[in-house]
Parts: C-alpha cells; sequence; structure tokens
C-alpha cells in the first residue's frame, strides 16, 4: 500500500533496517481528479507505479497524471531530452493490432491501455500510453486524447478512432487501423530494403575508393611520374585526382555536407522546395512508376477506409490530403474536395491531372455513379499496392547486376591506369 509522505514522523529503532526499507520506496508525483471534479497534486511514496495507482484508486481518485523518480521535467536541468524519442511506425501496428484483439475479448479500453503500457518496451511510448489511460479514465473520449499526440497519432488515425466511438464499431476501427498500418509498413519496408542495398554498396565503394586515392594511389604512382615517360590519360587523370583530394579533400567534405544539410532544411521549411522534390518523385525515369503507384495505393485506401467507417466525403478527402505524404497528390485531392462540395463529382476533377491515371477516373466514376465508391476505391489500392510490389521485387532483381557492372568498370579503370603504365615501363627494359 502506497504511504504519503508526512513531515515529523516518528523515529526508527532500527535505522539500518529502515534505510533499506526507504531504499525500495519511491515518491511518485501525482496530479488527479476528485469525484467533485476538483484538480489535486501532490507526491505519493510507494515501492512502483502499479502500486501507487492501486493506492490512488482506492481513493476514489482519477489519474490524470503520475511523475515517476527521476522524471520529473521541471527545472532546467530536469528537462528530459525529447530529440531521439520517438514512436516506430511498427510499433504504432503492434499498437492498434494489440488493441483491436484485446477490444474483441470484451475488455475495457482502460484497461486494454494499461496492459498495453506495461509490455511496450519503448519507455517513451508506455508513458504515453500511461498517460492516455489517465486521461480516459478522467472521462475525456479516446479520440480526443489521441489527438494531442499528433506526432505518433495522424489525423487518419484519430477520425477513424472518432468513427468507431460514434458507431459504436472501436473494434472494427482498430481492425481497420491495424490492416492499414501494416500493409503501408510492409510496403515501406520493401522499398526501403531493397533502396538499401545499393545505397550501401554505392557508399561502400565511395569511401574505398577515396581511402585509395589518398592513402594508396600516390605511393604507387610517385615512381612513374620521376620516370619521365608518358603517361595515359586516365592515369594523368588519377594522379590528379589524388592530389586534389589529399590538397582540399576537407572542402569538398564540407561543401558536400552543407549542400545535403541545405537540402533537407529547405524541403523541410519551403513550401517550393518541398515541391519540387515531390515533383521529381513522380516525375524520375525509373522510379515515377514506383512512387505513383505508392502515392495512388495510399490515397485510395485511405479513402475507401475513411468512407467505410462512415465520415462525410469531405472529411475524408481532406484527411486522406493531409497523410498522402505527397505535395501534388494533396493539391489534386483538395482540388476534389472542393468540387464535391460545390456539387461535382471526384472524377471530374481527377480527370484533369495527368498524375491520375485513366484506368482510375474511370473506375472512380463508375463507382459514382453506382454508389459504390468504396468499394471500387478498395480495388483500386489492392491493384497498386500488388504493383508497387511488382514493382518493387524487379527493381530489386536488376539492381545487383548494373551495380556489379559500374564497379567492375569503375574497378577496371583503376586498375588499367596504374598497370598499362608499369607494364610499359618494365617492357622497356
Amino acid at each position: 500500500m502506497g504511504l504519503e509522505r508526512r513531515s515529523g514522523e516518528a523515529d526508527i529503532s532500527r535505522p539500518s533496517q529502515y534505510y533499506l526499507l526507504r531504499k525500495e520506496i519511491m515518491e511518485f508525483k501525482y496530479t488527479v481528479k476528485t469525484n467533485a471534479g476538483q484538480i489535486q497534486r501532490g507526491a505519493l511514496e510507494a515501492k512502483n507505479s502499479s502500486e501507487a495507482i492501486n493506492s490512488l484508486h482506492q481513493r476514489g481518485l482519477f489519474i490524470l497524471n503520475l511523475v515517476e523518480p527521476g522524471k520529473d521535467k521541471s527545472g532546467v536541468l530536469g528537462h528530459e531530452i525529447v530529440l531521439f524519442k520517438r514512436v516506430k511506425p511498427k510499433e504504432l501496428v503492434v499498437f492498434s493490432r494489440q488493441l483491436s484483439t484485446l477490444f474483441s475479448a470484451k475488455i475495457s479500453i482502460l484497461e486494454s491501455l494499461r496492459a498495453l503500457a506495461k509490455q511496450t518496451e519503448n519507455k517513451y511510448f508506455s508513458e504515453i500510453i500511461f498517460d492516455m489511460a489517465s486521461e480516459v479514465e478522467g472521462g475525456n473520449m479516446f479520440s480526443k486524447v489521441l489527438s494531442k499526440y499528433p506526432k505518433i497519432f495522424s489525423g487518419f488515425f484519430v477520425n477513424m478512432v472518432r468513427s468507431g466511438e460514434l458507431s459504436g464499431g472501436l473494434q472494427r476501427s482498430f481492425e481497420y487501423l491495424a490492416d492499414y498500418l501494416e500493409k503501408n509498413y510492409y510496403m515501406n519496408s520493401k522499398i526501403k530494403s531493397a533502396m538499401a542495398y545499393p545505397i550501401f554498396i554505392i557508399g561502400a565503394f565511395l569511401v574505398i575508393g577515396i581511402l585509395l586515392m589518398i592513402l594508396v594511389i600516390p605511393q604507387l604512382t610517385s615512381f612513374l611520374s620521376e620516370t619521365g615517360q608518358a603517361l595515359p590519360v586516365t592515369t594523368k587523370i588519377l594522379i590528379w585526382s589524388s592530389g586534389f583530394l589529399r590538397s582540399w579533400g576537407w572542402i569538398i567534405f564540407l561543401f558536400v555536407l552543407g549542400l545535403v544539410g541545405g537540402a533537407v532544411y529547405a524541403v523541410n521549411r519551403s513550401v517550393q522546395a518541398r515541391y519540387m522534390l515531390d515533383r521529381l518523385k513522380i516525375e524520375t525515369p525509373i522510379f515515377k512508376k514506383i512512387f505513383r503507384g505508392l502515392y495512388l495505393a495510399r490515397v485510395t485506401d485511405n479513402l475507401s477506409t475513411l468512407i467505410q467507417g462512415g465520415l462525410p466525403i469531405l472529411q475524408a478527402l481532406q484527411i486522406s490530403a493531409d497523410v498522402v505524404g505527397n505535395t501534388i497528390y494533396k493539391n489534386i485531392i483538395l482540388e476534389a474536395k472542393e468540387n464535391v462540395r460545390v456539387g461535382n463529382t471526384i472524377s471530374s476533377c481527377f480527370m484533369k491531372h495527368r498524375e491520375i491515371p485513366p484506368m482510375v477516373v474511370q473506375m472512380v466514376s463508375t463507382g459514382e455513379q453506382s454508389g459504390s465508391v468504396d468499394e471500387i476505391l478498395k480495388k483500386l489500392s489492392v491493384f497498386y499496392t500488388k504493383e508497387v510490389d511488382a514493382l518493387v521485387g524487379t527493381l530489386s532483381s536488376l539492381i545487383e547486376p548494373i551495380l556489379m557492372v559500374v564497379l567492375g568498370i569503375g574497378v577496371a579503370i583503376l586498375v588499367a591506369s596504374i598497370l598499362i603504365p608499369i607494364y610499359n615501363i618494365a617492357s622497356g627494359f
């Protein structure tokens, strides 16, 4: 049982045992709401957070916040560094799937959240879930609580939960969310995996090449220059590049670092730079089919899920625009929303943009005429998900041989630039 801290406690006859007992007890700071609606703050001594929570519950108090020892964020030195604290997409997938499973077992949302908070390995996410449980216990709607964490729960996530609360189908909403997040997670993971291999190989080749140019090549080519013989053009270029890197390599490194940092800053801060990057993604010849398919799958899946969840079409379009992740497609969806607002159709807007394939326009138009837009959109989502999956698989199978050929040519030029002059010198004796 938790112990309230009191001043003027009686002395303990056995100080060593008392010290050990006190060492096991921690002080928790709490914020609670009484049955009369009053907010109270104070400190509570307990062995662990579960004991502190039980102690407050037995008094009939609603916990709004409970801070463990060493986690108090008050004061300048007490602030936690939250720069690297985040919730991974996979953790959000697991959270949604487990909530859906717990709801199907008829476990209340409050008990479900507390259970998930205790078993979540990410301490940052665990604290957030505990806080959400406290706010739900205080009488707040779950969707309202989720909206307080926009960096973790998107507008799509919050509105799906809200529609489930209003319709009484919260379990179904979390099933939708779990399926949607899981599909997105695996699709993104597959794309990242396909790109990780070539990036790693190219990066390793550049690092090794730079080290060779700075440390090895000068020693191998120094005597070639001293012979006074005419050197091949490739060897001259190699010697010049090696000397340039040794003298000015640090300036090139700083320039590239500044260029990358400036580009990242511009994309995050400038609307125009973000638009240019998003345009580049869907126009680059090799990758445009993958990115266009990815965004179309996301748009159609979001719209279908939101409409099936009972959200009005205007709200569904707005949320889909916010979470699509590409400025061009976001603007198209917002334009479609305005079209619908004034009485036009979504397909009439899609028809004006070359980023939307004719097949999508035709199928959406058919769905609008038959009143089955959500079903049509779901079929389109399945089609583009499979198409992106196939394209990524094809790209992965082509990247390896292309890389091997390119790297082979690079190594051949490097070796030939050194061996040919050495052979000419040796054959001259």
